[in-house]
C-alpha cells in the first residue's frame, strides 16, 4: 500500500484508499525511499485525527520500531494546535542493508510504505569527488558555449568543450514530490541526501508542519562526510551561498527563503572551503547592507574559527592557496555575471568591482582541498546560467556556461595527475531553450523577424576569439546565434543583447499582473510577444525536459542510461565508500 502526500492539504493516497479503506497515515520517508546505511533521518508519521499513543503500532519488517530504533519518539497530541496527531523519531539509520517494510496502524487505520537501504562497496574507489553544477543547464547552452567559445564550420565543432570528452553519460529525471516541475532546491536536494523532496524544500521531507525548521530530515551530503569520514568539504558557487544549490549540501528547511537560519547551518557542518556571494546573511543586523534580523557574526565566528577570510579577486588569489580554512564572500547578494564583469564592464558591477571568476575560485578551491590526504568533496556551481535563463537573457546564459567549462578543464587538469579523482557535470534542472539559426543585422530591412535565418539561410555566425581566451571579443556582432525560449511572460524580442545589464523582459502594472516592459519597446525591430505562462509569472520558468551528466573518473561508470536524480547520491557515496553494515 503507497502512502503519498499532497500539498496544501496532505493525506494518503494509496491502492487501499481508492479501494474504500481508511488508510488515514502518512508515512516518512516516503514509499519507494532508498537510503544509504547508517545515514541519518527523521521518520514521522501523521495522522489525520487526534489518536491515542497507545493505539499506534509501528512495524518495521514485522519488528516493533522501538525495538528496531533504540530512541526516544516525539508523540504530538495536536500538532500545530490542530486535531490531528504525529509520531517522529529524529536522527535515526538503518544498519543493515536490504528491502523494509514498514506498516503503521491507529486503531482500525492502516498504511504503509517500503524502503530499500544499500551499502556501499567496501573498497573506495575515489580519494576525491568533484561535482559541478550548472544550474540550469540545457543541452543548448552547452551547444551555444561550444560554438561561441570553440567556433563552428563547415558542419563541424572546431573545438570541445571539457566536458564534452567526460567518458560517461546518462539521462537524469528531476521531478519532485509534489510536483512533475522542480526548482533547485527539491533537485539539489535529492543529489545531496538520495531522498526526493518538494519544490523549495532542502534536505527534509515535506510534512504538514508549519514551521519551515520542523520538517523530516533527511541527512546531507556534507554532514555524511564530516560525521564520519576526515575528508574535507568544499562549496563553490557564484550565487549566494544560502542559495539553494550550495546550501542543499548542508541544509534542512521546508523554505529556501530561510537564508539567515542557512548561514547557521553552515556555521554547524563547517565546510572547510566556501567561496560565494551572499555576504548579506553573514552579517549582524547593526552592519550597513545586512539581511539579518539578529546581532549574531558569522564572518568573526568562522575566523574565530581559524578561516581565512577574502573579499575579492586580488585577495583570494594572494591568500586562498595559503589557507587551510577558507571563507570567501564577495558580493552581499549574487555575483555578477562574467559578461558585465569582463567584458562589457558596465555599471552592473560598480559597486563589487573585483569579483573573481568561477575559475579562480575552483582552481583556490583545489588548492586547499587538496592538502588534505584523506581526500574531499567539492560541489561547485555555476548558478548564473540558471538567473540569467529566467530573463531570457540567452547571452548571458552562454557566457556563464562558458566559465562552467573552463572550470572544469581546470578540474581534468588537476585529475591528470590525481587520477584518483571522479568529476561529475550536470545541472539541476533544465530550462527551456533551443537554437535555431541566426540574426544576421546585414540582411535588407528593418524588420528584425526577417533577419532570423533558418536551415540554410542561417549559414554561420561571426564571432570571434581572436585573443585566445575561450570567449567571444564581441558579444553584439552582426550575425550571431538566433535563440528563443519556449516558455515567456508579455515581453519585447529585440533579437539583439542587452549591454546595459540583465534583459527585464517584464513588469508588474497597476494589477499586480506582469506585463511586457516597455523600456524596450522603442528598440528599432523589436516585436511583442503574447506570453504563454500566467500573468503573475515576470520570467521564464524551469523545463521538466531531462538534464544530462557526464561523468569520468573512479566510479563514473556507473553514469549511463536513464537514472533519477536521487541516484547521483549513490554513485558518490558508492565511490567513496561511504555507508557499511555495522
Amino acid at each position: 500500500m503507497k502512502a503519498r502526500w499532497l500539498l496544501p492539504i496532505t493525506f494518503a493516497l494509496t491502492p487501499a484508499f481508492f479501494a474504500g479503506l481508511a488508510a488515514a497515515q502518512t508515512i516518512y520517508p516516503i514509499d519507494r525511499a532508498t537510503m544509504l546505511t547508517g545515514g541519518k533521518f527523521d521518520f514521522k508519521v501523521e495522522f489525520d485525527e487526534v489518536v491515542n499513543p497507545e493505539s499506534i503500532h509501528i512495524l518495521i519488517n514485522g519488528k516493533d520500531y522501538k525495538k528496531v530504533w533504540n530512541q526516544t519518539e516525539e508523540f504530538i497530541k495536536n500538532e500545530d494546535g490542530k486535531n490531528v496527531s504525529s509520531l517522529v523519531v529524529k536522527n535515526v539509520d538503518l544498519s543493515i542493508p536490504g528491502d523494509y517494510k514498514i506498516e503503521v496502524s491507529a486503531g482500525d487505520k492502516k498504511s504503509s510504505v517500503n524502503w530499500n537501504v544499500y551499502q556501499t562497496p567496501e573498497k573506495r574507489q575515489a580519494k576525491n569527488v568533484i561535482l559541478f553544477i550548472g544550474d540550469g543547464l540545457s543541452v543548448a547552452h552547452r551547444t551555444g558555449a561550444r560554438i561561441l567559445s570553440k567556433g563552428i564550420s563547415e558542419g563541424k565543432a572546431d573545438g570541445r568543450l571539457a566536458m564534452d570528452d567526460l567518458s560517461n553519460m546518462a539521462f537524469i529525471g528531476t521531478s519532485s514530490t509534489d510536483s512533475i516541475a522542480a526548482d533547485s532546491a527539491n533537485t539539489m536536494s535529492a543529489y545531496m541526501t538520495g531522498h526526493k523532496s518538494g519544490v523549495n524544500a532542502l534536505g527534509v521531507y515535506v510534512s504538514r508542519a508549519e514551521n519551515s525548521l520542523n520538517h523530516p530530515k533527511q541527512e546531507t551530503l556534507g554532514e555524511l562526510i564530516k560525521r564520519t569520514t576526515n575528508m574535507s568539504v568544499g562549496i563553490v558557487s557564484d550565487s549566494e551561498l544560502e542559495d539553494a544549490t550550495p546550501a542543499a549540501v548542508v541544509s534542512h528547511t521546508r523554505r529556501r527563503a530561510d537564508k539567515a537560519e542557512i548561514v547557521g547551518m553552515f556555521y554547524d557542518v563547517k565546510p572547510d572551503v566556501m567561496l560565494g556571494g551572499g555576504s548579506a546573511y553573514f552579517l549582524p543586523s547593526t552592519t550597513p547592507g545586512s539581511k539579518r534580523k539578529d546581532d549574531i557574526n558569522y564572518v568573526e565566528r568562522f575566523k574565530q574559527d581559524g578561516y581565512q577570510l577574502v573579499t575579492d579577486a586580488t585577495a583570494l588569489k594572494r591568500d586562498g592557496a595559503k589557507a587551510d580554512k577558507l571563507l570567501g564572500l564577495f558580493h552581499t547578494g549574487n555575483m555578477d555575471d562574467v559578461l558585465d564583469r569582463r567584458f562589457l564592464k558596465n555599471d552592473v558591477t560598480k559597486k563589487f568591482p573585483n569579483q573573481p571568476d568561477l575559475t579562480d575560485m575552483t582552481q583556490a578551491a583545489l588548492d586547499v582541498l587538496s592538502k588534505n590526504d584523506n581526500g574531499f568533496f567539492l560541489m561547485v556551481e555555476s548558478a548564473l546560467i540558471d538567473k540569467a535563463s529566467h530573463p531570457l537573457d540567452w547571452e548571458r546564459a552562454i557566457y556563464n556556461t562558458i566559465m562552467l567549462d573552463q572550470s572544469v578543464a581546470i578540474a581534468k587538469k588537476f585529475a591528470e595527475t590525481h587520477p584518483d579523482t571522479m568529476i561529475i557535470v550536470t545541472g539541476d534542472h533544465t530550462h527551456g531553450i533551443s537554437i535555431i539559426g541566426t540574426v544576421d543585422d546585414d540582411k535588407p530591412g528593418t524588420e528584425m523577424r526577417e533577419k532570423v535565418g533558418v536551415y540554410e539561410t542561417a549559414g554561420y555566425p561571426n564571432y570571434q576569439d581572436a585573443n585566445g581566451d575561450g570567449y567571444p571579443d564581441k558579444v553584439d556582432v552582426s550575425k550571431r546565434l538566433a535563440v528563443f525560449f519556449n516558455n515567456f511572460p508579455d515581453y519585447y524580442e529585440t533579437f539583439r543583447p542587452k549591454l546595459d545589464g540583465r534583459f527585464v523582459p517584464a513588469i508588474q502594472n497597476e494589477k499586480g499582473e506582469y506585463i511586457a516592459n516597455a523600456a524596450y519597446k522603442d528598440i528599432p525591430g523589436a516585436v511583442l510577444r503574447s506570453g504563454n505562462l500566467p500573468r503573475s509569472a515576470d520570467t521564464g520558468v524551469h523545463s521538466i525536459d531531462d538534464m544530462v551528466v557526464q561523468a569520468s573518473g573512479p566510479g563514473s561508470e556507473r553514469i549511463r542510461g536513464y537514472m533519477d536524480n536521487t541516484e547521483i547520491f549513490r554513485v558518490i557515496t558508492d565511490a567513496l565508500s561511504l555507508g557499511h553494515s555495522k
